[in-house]
């Protein structure tokens, strides 16, 4: 209990606003994670990741398990929305469920116009969704599981630049039109 108490009374609270700086990078935060966590405990956080495994495997944390569950059918759901959309078939796996809220996102995300407007709403949906699942008990492994995983998208949200998104697309789109003439 010591060390879960002073790890998480080094971890600095962040806002995921996109212009807020961040007060501590994911190296940093693994590099405090190595000297207070055990070796178990540290594998699974230094694995964490936003995109979860296509199947269901289980990672030794309630947390981690619910988070990857939600993005899982969420990626799910937009992926047979954007298939509808194209006109295309799309085969989900026959045990799969999707519960409202998840479907309600997936559904408004897939209404934006702009891929910034997009990739913004469902980050913060993610953030909410992190933040639903974390655990009340502070000092626990989930806690700190979740610090990474909010961690990671803010990051994430931190990359995203309206006119570097601009000319990137730009890019592409030339080039597409370059390849068909």
């Amino acid at each position: 209990m010591r060390g879960w108490y002073y790890l998480m009374a080094q971890l600095p609270s962040f806002s995921t606003q996109q212009t807020a700086p961040l007060p501590i990078s994911e190296e940093y935060f693994l590099d405090l994670c190595s000297r207070f966590l055990d070796k178990k405990t540290y594998d699974i956080v230094s694995g964490i990741s936003l995109e979860p495994p296509r199947t269901c495997i289980p990672t030794g944390s309630a947390f981690l398990d619910s988070y990857y569950d939600w993005e899982r059918k969420l990626r799910f759901s937009l992926a047979s929305i954007r298939a509808q959309k194209m006109k295309k078939e799309f085969n989900l796996p026959q045990d799969l469920s999707f519960a409202p809220d998840i479907v309600q996102i997936a559904r408004t995300a897939s209404g934006f116009d702009s891929p910034l407007e997009t990739e913004q709403f469902l980050n913060e949906s993610r953030m909410n969704a992190v933040r639903n699942f974390t655990p009340s008990n502070y000092f626990s492994t989930d806690s700190v599981f979740s610090y990474a995983l909010q961690l990671k998208l803010a990051t994430r949200i931190k990359q995203f630049n309206e006119e570097a998104g601009l000319a990137s697309y730009r890019m592409i789109y030339d080039q597409i039109l370059g390849e068909s003439t």
